[in-house]
């Protein structure tokens, strides 16, 4: 069974940075499409960026481009997320999660049959 642990959040001023861990178990990472999300209360969970563990290829939201990274250890099957010049519309629980059956398909994002971490917080203030 896959497990996914994120880390990282908290409260951060606008402006300011933070960077999110999400250390996976269980699985061999390099054939996994591993991705980050998030949800705002009584909104729909958004994309925020993805990444193919195997080649490296990612992409992003267009609300973070350019102020986001995404990145992995192989090594340590962990992907991170850096967040930088952080916005009060960021605010909201990100989540991580791995999908191998996308991976499998040519995806480089996660989609219906991925596996998803219990989340964290992350809170901008203006």
């Amino acid at each position: 069974e896959v497990q996914l642990v994120e880390s990282g959040g908290g409260l951060v001023q606008a402006g300011g940075s933070l960077r999110l861990s999400c250390a996976a178990s269980a699985i061999n990472f390099d054939d996994y499409a591993i991705g980050w999300f998030r949800q705002v209360p009584g909104k729909e969970r958004e994309g925020v960026s993805c990444i193919s563990s195997g080649d490296g290829t990612s992409s992003y939201a267009d609300s973070v481009k350019g102020r986001f990274t995404i990145s992995t250890d192989n090594a340590k099957n962990t992907v991170y997320l850096q967040m930088d010049s952080l916005k009060p519309e960021d605010t909201a629980v990100y989540y991580c999660a791995a999908d191998l059956i996308a991976a499998q398909f040519g995806e480089t994002c996660p989609g219906k049959s991925a596996s998803w971490g219990q989340g964290t917080l992350v809170t901008v203030s203006s």
